[in-house]
């Protein structure tokens, strides 16, 4: 068994899964499914190996690690929101899992570890692109969670001499993203909402902006830290499509898609949000030669085709 996609069943790494398989890869799945769903492997459950088991569970880890030469660690407690309402909660899994899957690894003889950050942690300095020389300034226990893991794989490159590599997400969106959870991403909850002819809530005054970032691009960012050289090893890299889109025109874009008969309501802002976001990939382009193919436009066509094929 070559590779390990934890949270196999959820949006990101479902995915992921479904792309290495058609890439004729052999595929473990460790995912307790408090998230995830079955569905979301529907097709190709006879070519995926699924253990059911929590990253925090040494045993399970242990199971689920044997002969794998590749981690992809995409489980996670998600939301924001959810770690300012539950920080030791959040912070057991997103760090205490991803602490236990490696050191799992390494006593597994994994060679590479490819970690699932986000662009949270960035916080909301004003310089805009984000690039990774930048100082971190977690404004969420989620967001610190994330940056404590990326050093926690730095030091198993240093010490240990994992091939680790931690991808900062930038809001990322596409099919099978789950639109009905409280803790739900915008693009779902906008999607969802104008299908069914309700009105997307923004949160704030819409002028907030978000680089968006189609799944498909997220996953061959993944792909890529496999076959990257070891001198690309130990490093952060962004992996986002490199547009600002405030959430007003999103919901412009949505409702313009989809030809709903809505419009936008108004909510409260919430915390730990930023105002403004945006990425410089520069460096996974120069050291995994990895870029974004997919423009945000065209992403959102394909979400709300698989939202409506789903309807």
């Amino acid at each position: 068994m070559d590779n390990l996609v934890t949270g196999g069943a959820g949006f990101i790494g479902s995915n992921l899964v479904r792309a290495l398989v058609e890439y004729g890869e052999s595929v473990r799945v460790l995912d307790n499914f408090s998230t995830g769903r079955h569905e979301n492997l529907a097709g190709i459950e006879d070519r995926v190996d699924v253990v059911e088991g929590d990253i925090t569970d040494t045993s399970a880890a242990e199971e689920a690690l044997s002969g794998v030469k590749r981690v992809y660690h995409v489980a996670a407690r998600p939301s924001v929101v959810r770690s300012v309402e539950d920080p030791a909660g959040s912070s057991r899994v997103n760090i205490g899992g991803t602490l236990n899957m490696l050191e799992a690894s390494r006593a597994a003889g994994v060679e590479t570890f490819v970690f699932s950050s986000s662009s949270s942690v960035y916080g909301d300095t004003p310089e805009l692109p984000k690039h990774e020389a930048m100082m971190p300034c977690p404004l969420s226990p989620y967001a610190l969670q994330k940056l404590t893991g990326e050093h926690y794989c730095r030091l198993y490159r240093e010490l240990y001499g994992m091939r680790t590599f931690a991808l900062r997400y930038f809001n990322v969106f596409g099919p099978r993203q789950d639109p009905k959870s409280d803790y739900a991403a915008v693009i779902p909850a906008f999607v969802d909402a104008a299908l069914n002819g309700r009105n997307p809530v923004i949160h704030g005054d819409g002028g907030q902006t978000r680089d968006f970032t189609f799944v498909a691009d997220v996953v061959s960012a993944n792909i890529a830290c496999a076959s990257a050289p070891d001198s690309a090893a130990g490093e952060i890299y962004n992996a986002a499509g490199g547009l600002r889109t405030s959430i007003k025109e999103l919901a412009g874009m949505i409702i313009d898609i989809t030809g709903a008969d809505v419009e936008p309501e108004y909510g409260d802002l919430r915390p730990g949000d930023v105002r403004d976001s945006q990425a410089d990939s520069t460096r996974a382009r120069e050291l995994l030669g990895w870029q974004p193919r997919v423009s945000f436009e065209d992403g959102l066509k394909q979400t709300v085709e698989w939202f409506r094929s789903k309807a």
